[in-house]
């Protein structure tokens, strides 16, 4: 499984982007399609996370109300629309994908894509 994130860039003090991720080989098998991020000197955290087939999702308190996770199962893609940025969503993005059920610990997903960066300012 293989997972290409897409859709960083730079924007200004409340704006808005939107993050993709393509997934790529066996993604039958992959229920649960997750967003995480990481900023310099602190750890990896979830923001947001999707069951695939039954689109259930589940936020991070600081994102909840400003990001909105979703699928798109025909494309194999997921995308992350982040609204009302501020500096403090700065950092790397992944996209990240797991069998069965979905958590919000970085460490039980199995497959991983190389990061967008956002940068607010």
């Amino acid at each position: 499984v293989q997972l290409v994130e897409s859709g960083g860039g730079s924007v200004q003090d409340g704006g808005s982007l939107r993050l993709s991720c393509a997934v790529f080989g066996d993604t039958g098998s992959m229920s649960c399609v997750g967003w995480f991020r990481q900023s310099p000197g602190k750890e990896r955290e979830a923001v947001a996370v999707i069951l695939t087939n039954k689109g259930s999702t589940y936020y991070a308190d600081s994102v909840k109300g400003r990001f909105t996770i979703s699928r798109d199962n025909a494309w194999n893609a997921t995308y992350l629309q982040m609204n009302s940025l501020t500096p403090e969503d700065t950092a790397m993005y992944y996209c990240a994908a797991r069998p069965w059920h979905c958590t919000l610990v970085p460490a039980s997903f199995r497959y991983w894509g190389q990061g967008t960066h956002v940068t607010v300012s």
